[in-house]
């Protein structure tokens, strides 16, 4: 689907590719932006326009958020448009890292200069830097959303993950009163986990059985650090073998399952942290904000024979009868940023090694712009799509979908749409 304004830039209802190049081609059109691709109507106005309800969907993720906007008439809904948002709170939070090393080693050598006390407050609902990026990036995409629609309602997935309860099945009583509540079934963690596949063999398209990594008739315990998935065959060939004799022949396999097997809760953390401060922010838009439970998402979803992606997740939020023209092409959206206020590179030891050029544009390009490159001669001949990286010398990189293309001249390229903090790419794997 197509955005569409009117000419005052208020959103209408969305139209057809079809339809929006009939426009274009008529001259009652212009192109506003190209990810997602949006026209601006000329002789159009909104109160002469038939507009509908829409309503945008969210399945907040710790790394990807999935993003719906459905057409709603009594519980059916027609989706317009499905997003995939990558957030970058592990970049922002190596960096930070970074920084603080390298403050620290300083502070050691320069130990004449007077010690920086901890006299900060942090105001109530403070959240992390990298937990904030989430947050923030979702509203803004939900703003986004209701320049282009007429957006009448929201909804969201509420999933509370009880790290008590999936590090230890079993605890109850008091020892459990002390804790978190529960809100959240291990099974579902596990396939967030281990990515619904099996561990063993590697299949995706199977029933998936639960395994204890240690057989329980030898010790194992139920503790989320020693369960895994499985699909029949290999649950039923591996029996009550420990893994690491079932998998002698395949050290790399079984590294990767001990390793994933102890990987940290940190990303049910980073949904439990933000999830109710997302919500408050959605309140604040007006806006009716309708919640959902991760049960009733699956339940919807399985109901209908949708498959598990993150933003089909998100149109299957909520109350729900019927989903239609969910097999559309997905926007996958990755936070990059805007820049870099750091002008000065640094050793390892964290003093100047060398300095950015402070010119942010370079040959009317700058870095993070989409942008189509026609080179017609040489070892690099070609057409190239996606984001560039400048440099003073006039020689660019471009980030394609798959690969990286370097050292093209400025001149073969040509301006798509400017840089906004985000790369764009359509997956049409559906």
């Amino acid at each position: 689907m197509v955005f569409v304004l009117d000419r005052k830039k208020k959103p209408l209802m969305p139209c057809s590719e079809k339809r929006a190049r009939k426009l274009l081609e008529k001259g009652r059109a212009v192109v506003v932006r190209v990810y997602p691709f949006t026209i601006r109507l000329k002789d159009r106005k909104r109160e002469d326009s038939n507009l509908q309800p829409v309503r945008v969907c969210l399945d907040p993720g710790s790394k990807v958020t999935g993003i719906a906007a459905v057409r709603e008439d009594n519980g059916q809904r027609a989706v317009l448009s499905l997003i995939e948002l990558k957030h970058r709170g592990g970049a922002i939070k190596s960096a930070l890292t970074q920084r603080r090393s390298f403050r620290r080693n300083r502070r050691n050598k320069l130990w004449h200069r007077p010690a920086r006390f901890d006299n900060r407050t942090r105001p109530q609902g403070w959240l992390a830097p990298s937990l904030r990026h989430r947050v923030d990036t979702v509203i803004s995409w939900v703003n986004r959303f209701r320049k282009w629609l007429p957006v009448t309602a929201l909804s969201q997935e509420i999933v509370r993950f009880d790290a008590q309860v999936i590090q230890n099945p079993e605890i109850s009583g008091i020892e459990y009163r002390q804790g978190e509540l529960a809100g959240y079934e291990v099974r579902e963690y596990l396939f967030e986990k281990w990515n619904r596949t099996c561990a063993y063999c590697g299949n995706k398209d199977v029933l998936l059985e639960i395994d204890h990594i240690h057989p329980k008739s030898k010790g194992g315990t139920d503790r989320v650090s020693n369960l895994t998935l499985a699909c029949h065959g290999c649950n039923q060939k591996k029996g009550n073998l420990d893994v690491k004799d079932f998998l002698k022949n395949k050290p790399e396999r079984l590294n990767k399952i001990l390793a994933q097997a102890q990987a940290p809760l940190k990303d049910a953390a980073a949904v439990n942290s933000t999830m109710w401060s997302l919500f408050n922010r959605l309140k604040n838009t007006g806006l009716p904000v309708e919640i959902g439970t991760g049960g009733r998402t699956k339940w919807n979803r399985t109901r209908l024979g949708i498959p598990k992606t993150h933003c089909l997740d998100a149109a299957c939020v909520g109350k729900t009868e019927s989903v239609i023209g969910w097999d559309k092409p997905v926007l996958e959206v990755k936070a990059t940023g805007r820049g870099s206020y750091q002008r000065t590179r640094l050793d390892k030891y964290g003093f100047p090694r060398g300095y950015l050029t402070r010119k942010k544009k370079l040959f009317g390009f700058q870095t993070g712009d989409t942008v189509k490159s026609v080179v017609t001669a040489g070892k690099k001949a070609g057409i190239y799509a996606g984001r560039v990286a400048v440099r003073a010398s006039g020689s660019f990189n471009v980030q394609t979908a798959d690969r990286l293309i370097q050292s093209l001249n400025y001149r073969f390229f040509t301006l798509v749409q400017r840089a906004d903090g985000y790369g764009y790419n359509y997956n049409f794997n559906f």
